[in-house]
């Protein structure tokens, strides 16, 4: 699970709340506003009578200030001095944005007198005096009243912060979008390192048939298909990640022997990811290596998502200029990661597997700290897909998922419904053959070709699928944002199960998030000399 786009706004409104609190001090703009009305209303009085006025009501003040209450006082000179230099400060803004920098100039020596003032009666404890306060209100007054014979009145001031807070909105907005864009640019792309280690292992592939035939000999060990073992699957393009994911279930295992991972890939990787397995010891683990191409069925005539992925259009969304067209579509959208078949062939699993009957789901960005196989004796009761909810927060509900304007959605599901998690799910094959779970998949993606029901990855349309159908599970085998929260407490990842990198922030990549890094490097085989080769090189 990514980072949410509205997550990134909240961020870019405290920032551009920041820099109004800097530019205003310690006044909001409608109180900004109220104390203009209220200066506007004794304007009439000249400057020489307000300094006046208020020296009737100068008070006795005891021999130590609290200058919080002195500051907060009606009656007080520092009260006053304080809201003059707010005032001022609009003031000095507008004076700038008229192009009238004598008199901003003036108004911002004016303020740097009255800090200065202030700074000293908190310092000394004593209250302001008259004869400290009246040059500096005198001078002041007499500034303002000068703005207001420019006209910089109530009217101008507010339409001018307005235009100017809707024009730092909008590049707060333009600077996320990039930030997005880029963040996704660094996920996508593979590191040299990994790159190296693909080249050495496919060339190791090539030139030594001798495990063309061992691999042949694993594909067809009875060990597959046998359903007192625990079987895992995995579908993956990353060596390093399938690696790790693969390590750290034997290593917690209580009886790895037991232990049959299935994992596919490409045609791209396929090579790469035999050699790296026949090549490393898994604790007597059986490992199956398939590509996905073997899959002829899985075709655009049986599967909607296949014709999606080749449709033109679909993939024009996707990879065409994020930043010339569709502005206003989130990035993370429109990643083209979406087009691979690899992150589909989930819903696919009980054709894959047709003589399995429970499997255990895992992502690539996972590492598994317990052992697994309890997961297989646990009661579904009757459900298909086991997950860990993730509706702690408001945003994991169906209605942030799904778009429920529209009555296909409105119709047949709860928008306060709980979401769940892909990633560390276990599943009934049997159940999901009899539920027919991969049809009403087809049946979704069909509805959304047009993609106005969702629009991001699997787990809308998983939802969909598996609604009415989900388990819940524990929170504890699977506690998720390690790739995009660094605040989740280590007490939760120490007791987790399953930890998940979902997010941009990989941790095979530079990126990563630091603290959480060591729990996925802790499985992986950096002794290899390969992988201290392509380090180093």
């Amino acid at each position: 699970m990514r980072r949410r786009p509205a997550d990134y706004r909240r961020l870019a409104r405290r920032r551009l709340s920041s820099w109004i609190w800097l530019l205003l001090g310690s006044f909001s703009v409608a109180g900004l506003v109220l104390f203009m009305v209220q200066h506007h209303h004794h304007q009439q009085d000249p400057p020489q009578l307000i300094v006046e006025r208020d020296a009737k009501i100068e008070n006795v003040s005891p021999p130590r200030l609290n200058f919080t209450e002195e500051v907060t006082s009606a009656s007080s000179f520092s009260r006053q001095l304080a809201e003059q230099m707010t005032l001022a400060k609009a003031y000095v803004f507008i004076a700038k944005e008229h192009n009238n920098l004598h008199l901003a100039w003036e108004l911002s020596s004016k303020i740097r007198r009255c800090q200065l003032l202030l700074s000293k009666a908190a310092m000394r404890g004593q209250p302001i005096s008259v004869d400290e306060a009246k040059p500096i209100i005198s001078g002041l007054s007499a500034l303002i009243y000068k703005a207001q014979d420019a006209h910089y009145d109530i009217a101008t001031t507010m339409m001018t912060m307005k235009s100017h807070i809707q024009s730092l909105e909008e590049r707060a907005n333009a600077a996320t979008v990039q930030t997005t864009i880029f963040g996704q640019s660094v996920a996508e792309a593979l590191p040299k390192s990994l790159h190296c280690l693909m080249i050495k292992l496919t060339s190791d592939w090539l030139t030594q048939p001798s495990r063309h035939e061992l691999a042949d000999e694993n594909r067809n060990s009875p060990r597959l298909v046998d359903n007192n073992l625990y079987h895992f699957c995995i579908f993956t393009d990353n060596v390093i990640a399938a690696s790790v994911v693969v390590n750290s279930t034997v290593s917690n295992a209580d009886h790895p022997k037991q232990l049959v991972f299935h994992i596919v890939t490409n045609r791209v990787s396929y090579k790469a990811m035999q050699a790296w397995f026949l090549s490393n010891d898994f604790k007597g683990s059986a490992i199956e290596i398939r590509s996905i191409e073997e899959f002829t069925w899985l075709n655009a005539s049986y599967s909607p998502v296949v014709k999606q992925l080749l449709d033109t259009d679909s993939r024009a969304y996707y990879f065409g200029d994020q930043t010339s067209q569709e502005t206003n579509s989130e990035p993370k959208v429109r990643n083209p990661k979406y087009l691979s078949l690899l992150n589909h062939l989930r819903f696919y699993i009980p054709e894959i597997y047709p003589q399995l009957e429970k499997i255990v789901f895992l992502d690539d960005d996972v590492v598994v700290q317990k052992d697994l196989t309890p997961l297989f004796s646990l009661d579904l009761h009757n459900n298909v897909n086991g997950a860990v909810e993730t509706c702690l927060e408001a945003f994991h509900r169906y209605y942030k998922y799904l778009n429920f304007s529209n009555p296909l959605i409105s119709s047949k599901f709860d928008p306060q419904a709980c979401g769940w998690a892909f990633g560390m799910n276990v599943f009934d094959l049997i159940a999901w053959r009899k539920a027919n779970v991969t049809s009403r998949y087809h049946y979704w993606q069909e509805q959304n070709i047009d993609r106005t029901l969702w629009k991001l990855g699997t787990l809308p349309p998983g939802l969909l699928a598996f609604y009415g159908l989900t388990e819940p599970l524990d929170r504890r085998w699977h506690v998720l944002g390690l790739g995009y929260d660094v605040n989740i407490d280590n007490r939760l990842i120490e007791t987790a199960a399953v930890i998940h990198y979902n997010g941009n922030m990989k941790p095979w990549l530079k990126l990563a998030i630091g603290r959480y890094k060591p729990f996925w490097l802790r499985f992986l085989n950096s002794s290899h000399p390969y992988l201290q080769d392509c380090v180093t090189a």
